[in-house]
Order: C-alpha cells, then structure tokens, then sequence
C-alpha cells in the first residue's frame, strides 16, 4: 500500500514515521511550496497511490480535496476548521467515486473519549442539579478556537443536557498537544473527565489506520464511525 502525505508539516511527518514503521510505502509528499491550490496533486503526481492523508491548514482542505478526486485518490483529511465546507465536500466525494475519511481527532484514545463522555452525558446531564462545562486547551500555533475536538464532544453531549448551549472555553499557549475536559458541576459535588496527549503520536496511529480502511472503499465517513467499526462498538 503507498500513500501519499499533504502537508508535511510535524503531523506529516509523524505520519511518515507510523507509516514505514508499518510497512508502508510512502510518497509523494507535498508541503504548502509544493501544492499551492492543490496544484501539486495530479494524476502524475499520485500515480500509484492508493491514500492521500492530508494534514495541512483549513483554507487548504477544499482545494485539496478537489485535487485528490479529480486524480482519483482516495483521502484522510486530519485538518480541521472546515465544516462550512462540509455539504461541498460530501458532493464532490460522491460525485467522483473516491473514499474520504474526515475527523475532528484521530486518536484512538481520544475516540474512547468520544464514547465516554457520550456514556457520561447520557446518565449525567439530564440531571437539573449538575451543569456541564467543557474546556479545551492547544498549541499557540493552532488556529481553529474553540478546537474541533471540542466542537465534537459538545455535539456528542448536547441532546442530554438540561442547558445545550454550552460555551467552550479555550486556551492558545506554548506547545501544547492538546487537552480536553469535559465536567458536571452540582452544589454537593463535581465530576470531571480529562483526555490530555501527551504528543501528536495517536493522531498519526489513527490516520494510517484510517488509510489502511479506506483503501478500495467509495464514500463519506467520519473517523469516530470507522473507529466504532473497528473495536466492535454497537
């Protein structure tokens, strides 16, 4: 299997590292100088390339995306802060016939999270005694605030909760990977949920395990529902 890396940036090159790690051939690999509106993704280019895992900024994603379906690639997008895009993406994905995998977070240990702060909020939040709150904290570099992971977990808990507009709180500062907490508060107590990285590793696990997935399958899939398929989540 060979993949080709949009982006090659850290989470690139984190990529690139789990990938041979795991056998994988890898190339070409296109940063912001070599790609600018997607030029750089051509059928030449991805000749032999079975999945594009794309790690770049969020102006980039569309173009991107457009790039890959026009040279019949399958995609993992890891950037986040499209959304808007999203009903675009889905068309241009269905019309051309490749696979996409998206996601807000792909680490495996932030998916468990996905599932139990679900679990959490569904025996929690319709409690009128305890409010919910959620607060996120990343790297100065990142762009997108409130995260998208934050986003997600928000609409994970907000069709159990007593109060559903929810604001997220959140902090841009050194070098932070990334943490999340998720919390009820009451008169007589508070509970707290905390997933924090500790590096960008689980994200690049995630990916590759996403490429491996999508390879020869067609459609639109969000990564928190490969991953429920996966570990034989109901």
């Amino acid at each position: 299997m060979k993949i080709a890396l949009v982006g090659y940036g850290k989470m690139g090159k984190l990529v690139e590292t789990i990938a041979l790690r795991e056998k994988l051939e890898v190339g070409p690999k296109l940063d912001i100088h070599d790609n600018p509106g997607g030029s750089g993704i051509t059928a030449a280019s991805m000749a032999g390339v079975d999945v594009a895992v794309e790690f770049s900024q969020p102006d980039a994603v569309l173009p991107n995306i457009e790039a890959a379906a026009h040279a019949g690639v399958h995609v993992v997008v890891g950037t986040t802060g499209w959304a808007d895009q999203r009903s675009k993406v889905e068309r241009i994905v269905r019309d051309s016939g490749i696979g996409l995998v998206y996601g807000s977070n792909f680490s495996l240990g932030m998916n468990l999270f996905f599932e139990i702060v679900l679990h959490s909020a569904r025996l929690i939040g319709m409690l009128p005694q305890y409010d919910a709150f959620l607060s996120e904290e990343h790297h100065r570099a990142k762009k997108d605030a409130p995260s998208g992971t934050a986003l997600s977990l928000l609409d994970l808990m907000r069709p159990y909760l007593t109060n559903p507009n929810l604001n997220i709180a959140s902090i841009r500062a050194g070098s932070i990977p990334g943490t999340h907490v998720i919390g009820f508060d009451s008169e007589a107590d508070t509970i707290t949920l905390e997933h924090r990285a500790r590096s960008r590793q689980g994200f690049a696990e995630g990916a590759v395990l996403a490429a491996r997935w999508i390879a020869g399958r067609k459609g639109f899939y969000e990564f928190r529902q490969v991953f429920r398929e996966i570990v034989g989540i109901k």
